[in-house]
């Protein structure tokens, strides 16, 4: 009973092939062009929305593969790309500024295959085509940001404490603040922003002056941030959208990769990506006269904006509430049939809204739009970046009631810039402007060439292993072979199981994995080839070179697994993803040529049949 092999054992491989081949299934079905209509607010949508969807697309002459709705989002399923992009054209002149329509490939796996959770692989960017932009962070324009932010609370705080300065303002190396000669006003001014502003480092450069630095723990930790944020309001600009499997992923200090399979449209989602828009909601100062702050004599607190039609407007420098107290923003039209933008703010924002429109009823408010633009500018015959802030007030309108949580903002163009600005309201601001430095664009082509050709390898190299074990080591060349083929079973299986996504780097590590996987089966057969020799019987053969060769197996699978292990550690992207499916493959490969084969061998030569001679 030498080789015995337990019924656990028969049946956990017998398990594991099966879970393997069901769900490395869905891979073969393939994907679907399709349309996908989802809420652009925090409402999902409705049936009765969807049911409208379904009869647009009916009456303009389309019939969809399938229909589906579920999660407040509707999914419509083609046959090919024609009927995809027409009919989201026609959704997209249909469809409300609360719906966005976006364009995807929807897996055409069965509907038992779903029910049992069994979805395909993603993509990558070089397989299903699409773009790649590599942002970079103006971290300058960040530390500005919050420096022009302490100018302003150092102002508010030394109003309350009714300490008189003469300025505060930002200069070159730091915030200059400006008091009067006078050691009892330089004293309790100290104490304030001691107090106050216990982050900050102030220095007494002369009697009447101070200055305020943002240390350089500070800095390192604030352009940090800014990365982080800027992270994550794209990722939900991008989710807004409804791009599937997007990859967006900080590279190095100050710059960010955005990777989104799929999408061939490049000038909107530069558009999307690089903006950096936000409100303002402040007073009118209708105590000044405008023509006089144009003409240099600017009231103290109070600071002039142009609106949409280049005229001056006098508002009030204190902010009433700011974008980034914005949790949510749709657009639509207002009851006179113009675009509007409907606003929710926060606990915060709500208190601040509701004390001031209570407080200045019958008083004009301004609402002012930011922005930030990149130009290219030749200086000195070179092509420079410039970076400029626009800042135009976009709606004046008086305080009739008062109001806090919920209101709305007029004074837009047209409905397109109140949907774009809504969903960047909704995804909130970046923390810093971005510039792309690098763009690329794989076309659909490209990226079914790509697979095309990774198959191609992975189909190539499998038939030469198979030949080579089959002509080498006959019957034991053959169970090899099985135990490959259970391996790819396997670790595509894996593969679908995690959602991983699918890269060349990956299909390189699938074909590495083949080459590896029958290493191993190599060891065993040659090992009992060896007992042989050596006069012992073939079941005893059998016994011994499954049990010797295992040391050797399982040292060098060990020594290739650190290596998957340290290129994950310390690679990036592509790298990654060759480590994963390298390291998964190891596992396989080990299950399979020790466990899965020694099934099949014990299943023709175990038991206490008498074998004469092996296949081998």
């Amino acid at each position: 009973m030498q080789n015995h092999f337990p019924v656990w054992k028969n049946v956990l491989v017998l398990t594991v092939l099966l879970i393997g081949f069901i769900y490395s299934l869905p891979n073969l079905y393939g994907n679907d062009p399709s349309v996908q209509v989802a809420s652009s607010t925090s409402t999902p949508l409705e049936q009765r929305q969807a049911d409208s969807v379904a009869a647009n697309i009916k009456d303009a002459g389309f019939t969809p593969k399938s229909f589906e709705f579920s999660n407040g989002k509707v999914l419509a399923r083609f046959s090919n790309t024609d009927e995809q992009l027409k009919v989201a054209d026609l959704l997209k002149a249909k469809m409300s500024n609360n719906a966005t329509v976006a364009l995807s490939l929807a897996p055409a796996t069965p509907g038992w295959l779903r029910a049992l959770g069994a979805e395909p692989m993603h993509l990558g960017l070089d397989l299903r085509g699409g773009v790649h932009f590599l942002l970079e962070v103006d971290m300058d324009a960040a530390i500005k940001q919050d420096e022009e932010r302490y100018v302003n609370d150092i102002r508010s705080a030394f109003r309350d404490a009714k300490i008189r300065y003469q300025s505060v303002s930002k200069e070159a190396n730091g915030i200059k603040i400006s008091l009067p000669d006078n050691n009892e006003t330089k004293a309790a001014a100290i104490e304030v922003l001691n107090k106050d502003f216990r982050q900050l480092d102030i220095d007494e450069k002369t009697d009447s002056e101070l200055l305020a630095t943002i240390p350089e723990k500070q800095l390192k930790e604030l352009k940090k941030s800014a990365l982080g944020q800027n992270i994550t309001t794209l990722r939900n600009r991008i989710n807004e959208t409804g791009v599937a499997e997007p990859i967006i992923q900080q590279q190095g200090e100050d710059r960010i990769v955005v990777q989104l399979p799929g999408v061939q449209d490049t000038t909107s989602t530069k558009d999307l990506l690089g903006t950096t828009a936000t409100l303002e909601y402040r007073l009118v100062d209708t105590e000044h006269d405008v023509q006089s702050a144009v003409e240099g004599h600017v009231p103290v607190g109070s600071r002039i904006y142009p609106d949409k039609n280049g005229r001056p407007v006098l508002l009030k420098r204190a902010v009433i509430v700011t974008g980034d107290q914005i949790t949510d923003a749709s657009s639509g039209l207002d009851q006179e049939g113009t675009p509007a933008v409907f606003i929710t703010l926060d606990n915060v924002g709500a208190k601040k809204m509701g004390k001031m429109t209570q407080d200045n009823i019958g008083k004009p408010m301004a609402v002012v739009f930011i922005e930030y633009k990149s130009q290219t500018k030749v200086v000195d015959g070179q092509k420079v970046q410039h970076k400029e802030k626009v800042e135009k007030v976009i709606s004046v309108a008086t305080i009739r009631d008062s109001f806090s949580k919920r209101f709305q903002t007029t004074g837009l163009d047209n409905v397109q810039e109140a949907r774009t600005l809504a969903l960047l309201l909704r995804a909130g601001a970046l923390a810093a402007p971005v510039e792309i430095v690098e763009e690329r664009t794989i076309g659909p082509s490209l990226g079914q060439e790509n697979i095309n050709q990774g198959i191609l390898s992975i189909e190539v190299g499998f038939f030469l292993v198979v030949a080579f074990m089959l002509i080498y080591y006959r019957g034991f060349g053959l169970i090899a072979n099985f135990a490959l083929f259970f391996n790819l079973l396997a670790l595509t299986a894996i593969l679908s199981m995690l959602q991983a996504t699918l890269t060349l780097p990956g299909m390189a590590g699938i074909v590495l994995t083949l080459g590896m996987a029958v290493d191993a089966n190599v060891l065993i057969n040659e090992r009992i080839r060896e007992e042989l020799r050596n006069g012992h019987s073939p079941q005893a053969s059998i016994y011994i070179g499954y049990e010797k060769a295992f040391a050797t197996i399982f040292d060098s699978n060990t020594t290739t697994l650190l290596v998957a292990l340290v290129l994950y550690g310390f690679g990036t992207g592509p790298v990654k993803g060759f480590a994963v499916v390298l390291a998964l493959g190891i596992i396989t490969s080990m299950f399979t040529a020790i466990t899965g084969t020694r099934m099949l061998v014990n299943w023709i030569y175990g038991g206490d049949r008498q074998v004469e001679r092996l296949s081998l």
